[in-house]
């Protein structure tokens, strides 16, 4: 069983990075916008491991749902100019750069982890659906409302906005 466990993990971990990477190298803003998703997926897999198949829905219904499609709004309403700066190849020099500036964070939080790593022989306990879905909800049911009403402003203005372009 920790043998399907960890190739599970490699096979998110993968997920994820060839995802980010088609997000990131892609110079079609529909095809970063698919990168994302499955980068998105991939962290919902990385809930579904850790035992956590709530935040993995919460990922799938947040993010893949409703920032996704948000994005993918703004990309439909936006119009690129033909011949941008998006469509040029970058240079290699910018890719090395990209990596390095990616790998530094990495190197010096792997450094702190194994000069001081953390030991507990704590196990986390875990929390009943309604206990979280009250300690999400009931301090902060203001701020998830109010949210919710910006969200839908801007997919109306967003509407209005397209229909108005069209029309003159």
């Amino acid at each position: 069983m920790e043998f399907l466990a960890k190739a599970a993990f490699v096979f998110y971990v993968l997920v994820i990075a060839g995802g980010s990477l088609a997000a990131a190298l892609s110079h079609n803003m529909v095809r970063a916008l698919l990168g994302l998703i499955l980068t998105m997926f991939g962290v919902a897999g990385m809930y579904m491991l850790l035992n956590a198949p709530f935040v993995a829905l919460m990922q799938v219904l947040v993010y893949v749902g409703a920032v996704a499609v948000l994005v993918f709004f703004a990309i439909m309403l936006t119009r690129t100019p033909t011949g941008g700066e998006e469509s040029q190849p970058n240079p290699w020099r910018k890719y090395l750069l990209a990596l390095l500036t990616a790998m530094l964070p990495g190197a010096a939080l792997g450094w702190v982890w194994l000069k001081h790593p953390v030991l507990s022989d704590v196990t986390p306990v875990q929390a009943p659906m309604e206990a979280l879905g009250q300690g999400l909800m009931e301090p902060y049911i203001l701020a998830f409302e109010l949210i919710s009403v910006v969200l839908f402003v801007a997919m109306s203005g967003a509407v209005i906005l397209a229909f108005r372009k069209r029309g003159s």
